[in-house]
């Protein structure tokens, strides 16, 4: 039995960083309602830093 070095793991936080966020997740970051956050992801997708600042403008 011999070690395969060619196939290594993909680091589990590159692919939680590829899609949306989870709307719960999301307004409990940024203390805001789950519609609202709802609304964020949906206008600004995949795109997480436009979604955080749009995140941080709603929120108090």
């Amino acid at each position: 039995m011999t070690n395969d070095t060619t196939k290594k793991p993909q680091p589990a936080k590159a692919a939680a960083t590829d899609g949306p966020y989870d709307v719960i997740y999301f307004a409990k970051k940024h203390r805001i309602s789950n519609e609202d956050a709802k609304g964020i992801i949906e206008k600004h997708g995949a795109n997480r830093k436009e979604a955080d600042k749009a995140g941080r403008r709603i929120s108090v």
